[in-house]
């Protein structure tokens, strides 16, 4: 399995509650796709660097988790359908270590 992370930005027009739905049925994707969420990084509401659908403020989720890429697959589905999402971004994370970095570079 190889690690990602996901930053969700949700819809600061709908309650706590309905971000709190659409964040467990993100994770719920995860797990039942053979992937581990990992640690849930909650930053709060933060103005957009852009207008997005007439919004100028978002509530921003980073997931990290770990999966193969049906997980990332079906995860960029479900958060497609998300009328909560605004945007998200999936990024996998490198496997290097800063140690094999030193080695290599010497």
């Amino acid at each position: 399995m190889r690690p990602y992370e996901s930053m969700i930005v949700f819809d600061t027009t709908v309650d706590a509650q309905s971000i709190q739905v659409a964040l467990d049925r993100a994770l719920d994707t995860i797990r039942s796709h053979g992937g581990n969420p990992g640690a849930i990084d909650r930053w709060g509401k933060r103005p957009l660097a852009y207008e997005i659908n007439k919004r100028k403020e978002g509530y921003y989720v980073l997931v990290e988790f770990s999966g193969e890429s049906n997980t990332v697959t079906e995860l960029d589905r479900i958060l497609t359908l998300s009328d909560e999402v605004l945007r998200f971004k999936i990024l996998r994370h490198t496997t290097k270590t800063p140690a094999a970095r030193t080695s290599a570079e010497a």
